[in-house]
């Protein structure tokens, strides 16, 4: 039986392709509250966009899907997806500059 704390997991990805100008970050802001995920989002020097997010494996998975999918306008060539510890030290999920 799982306990509530080890469905709790946390990913960093990194989303490669036409992700910037496209309001990808806002996009993602509107996809992490409909899956209730925290974390962050932002948009890299090298044209890239990072996010972290955390939350029950299952809304993290599926906020990973729309990763791959991002807004209409943006056009992904890679996701890089590593897990990591959660932290639990987000309660929204916002911009990071």
């Amino acid at each position: 039986m799982q306990t509530e704390e080890n469905r709790k997991i946390a990913c960093k990805i990194n989303i490669e392709g036409r992700v910037q100008g496209v309001g990808f970050r806002y996009s993602a802001i509107k996809a992490a509250r409909r899956y209730n995920v925290t974390g962050w989002v932002r948009n890299e020097y090298d044209g890239s966009v990072t996010v972290f997010c955390e939350g029950d494996r299952e809304q993290v998975d599926e906020f990973i899907k729309w990763c791959y999918k991002g807004p209409p306008s943006a056009h992904i060539v890679n996701v890089d997806v590593n897990r990591t510890a959660y932290t639990g030290k987000y309660t929204q999920f916002s911009v990071a500059y």
